[in-house]
């Protein structure tokens, strides 16, 4: 049985025209018209206002007349039709755009997350946001990273440190590697994000005070790393070897899962002498 590929422009039609017809017009505040309405929902003339495009665009686009609109169109159109954040994913994916991110950064744990972090252990477990802020963390994590419950929290974040913390200069076998990762993150994060002021201030005082970090930048590699392996060096129970994983909740997409797993039998040995002690 042959099934069809996706026609993104007559589905773009078929899915603007379904959403127009389902709204109620009076729960827009637009110029009442004289004559009876003979179909449900929105005109395209009213559509086409309160998006701010002509009327002819909007008959063109629901006649999947092969139209690309604009970022800015697409997201015109999502708000004169009321999308929900759902909604609006899926007409930017048929239009072949990336949405601006216009939601705040997570600065606190979805709670549920903050229980599931929990739960985790005894794995070492952390809740992270795209600029490496450490959200929340288990113990486990707590014991490995240590510090992390007396510093304030504008220094809860990963690459500050790595980079500037006197107790992590040494604390990764491979540094540099760790580092060069983290850098290509942060650009591609930097990317994705314009709008994050905060982000931007974190990479500024990263190259202003880590000249490591300035070279690794100059060289614009981007990667984002959700699978990988690690090795520690904790001044309690010695060199330690993880695997970790990165994993990105569907209902809080800011919010980055990070949980570590022994590698070796002789890391699990020394996590468990970590927690017993």
């Amino acid at each position: 049985m042959m099934t069809r590929t996706v026609d993104a422009t007559q589905e773009l039609a078929a899915f603007l025209r379904t959403r127009r017809e389902r709204l109620d017009p009076d729960d827009f505040d637009l110029p009442s018209r004289r004559r009876s309405r003979r179909t449900p929902g929105l005109r395209r003339e009213e559509v086409a206002e309160l998006a701010g495009v002509s009327i002819d665009y909007v008959v063109r686009l629901e006649q999947g007349r092969g139209l690309r609109p604009s970022a800015d169109v697409v997201e015109a159109l999502s708000r004169a039709l009321r999308l929900g954040p759902d909604e609006r994913a899926y007409l930017f994916g048929l239009t072949r755009q990336r949405p601006r991110t216009t939601e705040e950064p997570a600065t606190a744990a979805a709670p549920q997350l903050a229980r599931l972090v929990a739960d985790l252990s005894p794995l070492p477990a952390m809740l992270m946001n795209h600029r490496y802020d450490i959200l929340t963390w288990n113990p486990e994590m707590g014991r490995l990273l240590r510090d992390l419950d007396t510093l304030p929290p504008a220094r809860r974040n990963a690459m500050w440190l790595c980079l500037m913390h006197p107790g992590m200069r040494d604390f990764y076998l491979d540094r540099e590697s760790v580092v060069r990762e983290g850098v290509a993150h942060l650009r591609a994060a930097w990317a994705a994000h314009p709008e994050d002021r905060a982000l931007s201030e974190l990479i500024a005082e990263f190259t202003l005070r880590d000249a490591e970090f300035a070279r690794l930048w100059n060289e614009g590699d981007v990667k984002v790393n959700g699978r990988g392996r690690k090795e520690m060096r904790h001044p309690d129970v010695g060199v330690i070897a993880v695997d970790f994983e990165v994993l990105m909740p569907l209902q809080d997409a800011d919010q980055r899962l990070v949980i570590f797993r022994a590698a070796d039998g002789g890391s699990q040995a020394a996590l468990d002498r970590l927690g017993a002690a």
